[in-house]
């Protein structure tokens, strides 16, 4: 009789510490980790959704989406997402924003921030030729 007392808690122990790993965690995945744009004229506005999918045994939980700069935003609805579910990346990118002169290659990011202990934060990366303003372009 004495023994079952000494094994109970070691059993209990066990048995919280396998449930707690059976849980799981989240994962994140994207559809795509950089978007090719292609050539745009100054001053259009490039719109792209891609796909975010939670691949984990967990509930995936978006805690912040930034960007490198002030000409890109971006949302992810929904902020959270049941393991095997899916939701949407919207990415805008305002391709005059820095004046109508800019022309030429440009980069930029897009941040995810999750609670996804393997990869607590992704970038989506954006790359576009920007060209002439479709006015001067037809003169």
């Amino acid at each position: 009789m004495h023994r079952s007392f000494l094994a109970l808690p070691i059993i209990l122990s066990l048995a919280v510490l396998l449930a707690a790993c059976g849980a799981g965690d989240p994962a994140i995945t994207l559809e795509k980790i950089q978007l090719d744009l292609g050539d745009v004229p100054n001053g259009q506005v490039i719109v792209r959704d891609v796909e975010i999918r939670n691949d984990g045994d967990a509930v995936l939980l978006v805690e912040g989406v930034s960007t490198s700069c002030g000409c890109t935003s971006a949302t992810v609805e929904p902020l959270e997402l049941a393991p095997g579910e899916g939701g949407t990346l919207h990415i805008e990118l305002d391709s005059g924003a820095h004046g109508p002169e800019l022309t030429g290659p440009l980069v930029r990011q897009v941040f995810i921030q999750s609670n996804d202990p393997a990869r607590p934060e992704v970038t989506v990366e954006l790359v576009v030729n920007i060209t002439k303003p479709l006015e001067e372009s037809e003169s």
